[in-house]
């Protein structure tokens, strides 16, 4: 549930989607974090209206440039009574066999992926079957995609590096919490021994075990629930998997899981989490964490708990300077604030500000591949019936900087809003910057859509290649 995403614009004017757009962050409960160049993916915005009702027209992906289908006759299944799956797997999944292979190949496995089981899953699970027939033509981008009630489904990368980091066993019992669409569920199944999923949304929970029982995935066993309470008369599970986030881990999941084993699980403030790996010692769980990230909220009872709530009507960066420094404890890579970065490193500089930048630390990107991802990402709360005006600016400079194979692949810095469903209101970008050039500041005034309830900050090379630094990142409530 974690990644959204949006095309970036070339100029500075705004491209607005008519409705559900792909986003760079993983946003829901049973969906995914997410990657793409600038637009979503991971991927953080991601319920009135189904997804599956929905036909717009969306702005071309610019983070994943696998190729689209034009199949769009996914149906919504009918209304289905859930318990354990059965049926046979769908044929038509070898239409799309190619488009899946690549996707492996080019976005999976080049970004670190390197569980050869869990490659074959994802190229031999039908993404195309879990979303709607709206998004279906980037079904195979890496991207997250709205599937309705306002959730997402994560990122093929997501899913894969997610189900990687559970290390699944063949004789594993798994429970996941946030069924979605179904797709990690389905990803899961040839990997371990059953899949116990959970979804507190009726509806994606009725879908998704239609979905799933049409394609024949008999070890997966779905309810619909509180994720929170986990699914006690199973228990206990050799593995945990979260697929939403709550401010912290619930206890009803540390009890049902067994000891020794392990949970993946996104915990944190709304806009500010941390992937974590948390494995069962004597009763209590050791945390290891593994990556920033940024997913939909888990509803229900944990939410309900949430003691620190963002402030939509005063937006701002988090470590806008990049001079927070990452703690003892945190991954490899870590920028405090932000997440899904791709080759991007933190820079301390000394106190008098050396080299240009304003403070005492910077962040630089470089890639030496064209097309390949090199970006970072803030999730932030923004009222557009409290804010209608803000400045966006940043500070940076180039070094050798070529546009990359997508005609938006050059270094900007952006900002998508999404509304309180989730749906892509537009982006609106600085740059493209090129060449080589000394540190400079640039800024654009943008107007704020008032639907917008939320937004993803995103800078980077985005696919171009050669060096670019960026020192305060920031956004200026005007009006």
């Amino acid at each position: 549930m974690p990644e959204q995403q949006v095309s970036a614009n070339n100029s500075k004017h705004s491209r607005t989607a008519a409705t559900f757009a792909g986003r760079v962050i993983g946003m829901s409960c049973g969906t995914g974090l997410a990657h793409s160049r600038l637009g979503w993916v991971c991927v953080l915005m991601a319920i009135a209206t189904p997804a599956w009702s929905q036909s717009p027209r969306s702005p071309q992906s610019f983070l994943n440039p696998s190729p689209s289908t034009s199949d769009s006759s996914l149906a919504q299944p009918p209304h289905l009574i859930l318990g354990q799956t059965g049926s046979s797997r769908s044929a038509r999944e070898d239409h799309y066999a190619a488009a899946r292979r690549k996707l492996v190949e080019t976005r999976i496995r080049t970004a670190g992926v390197t569980n050869e089981a869990v490659l074959k899953s994802i190229e031999t699970t039908p993404r195309h079957e879990f979303v709607p027939a709206a998004v279906r033509d980037k079904a195979y981008f890496d991207m997250a995609l709205p599937i309705g009630s306002a959730q997402t489904i994560s990122s093929p990368f997501i899913v894969a590096s997610m189900t990687e980091t559970l290390d699944p066993k063949p004789t594993d019992k798994v429970l996941e919490i946030g069924t979605g669409s179904g797709y990690q569920a389905a990803v899961l199944s040839p990997l371990v021994a059953e899949v116990y999923s959970i979804e507190i949304v009726d509806e994606l929970g009725r879908r998704a075990a239609g979905v799933l029982s049409k394609l024949g995935y008999e070890n997966v066993h779905t309810r619909i629930g509180d994720g929170f309470l986990g699914w006690p008369e199973a228990s206990p599970f050799d593995k945990i998997i979260v697929t939403c986030s709550p401010e912290s881990v619930p206890v009803p999941l540390v009890e049902q899981l067994r000891e020794g084993g392990s949970m993946i699980i996104p915990v944190g403030e709304r806009y500010q989490q941390t992937l974590y790996r948390m494995t069962k010692r004597d009763g209590e769980l050791v945390r290891e964490p593994l990556r920033p990230t940024l997913f939909v909220p888990m509803t229900g009872t944990a939410e309900d708990a949430r003691q620190t709530l963002p402030d939509p009507a005063n937006p701002k960066v988090v470590n806008q300077d990049f001079s927070d420094p990452p703690g003892t404890d945190d991954p490899e890579g870590f920028v405090p604030g932000w997440y899904y970065g791709r080759q991007v490193e933190q820079v301390a500089l000394p106190a008098d500000g050396a080299e240009g930048a304003k403070d005492s630390g910077l962040v630089r990107f470089e890639n030496e591949t064209p097309g390949l991802g090199s970006h970072l990402l803030q999730g932030i709360a923004i009222d557009g019936t409290k804010v209608s005006l803000i400045r966006l600016s940043a500070r940076l400079r180039t070094e050798k900087v070529a546009k990359g194979p997508d005609p938006d692949a050059w270094p900007m810095v952006a900002i998508s809003f999404y509304d309180e469903l989730r749906r892509d209101l537009g982006t609106f970008s600085m740059g493209p910057y090129r060449g080589t050039r000394p540190w400079r500041d640039d800024s654009r005034l943008v107007r704020v859509p008032r639907a917008a309830r939320e937004g993803i900050v995103r800078i980077g090379l985005f696919g171009a290649t050669g060096t670019v630094e960026f020192d305060h990142v920031s956004i200026e409530k005007i009006d």
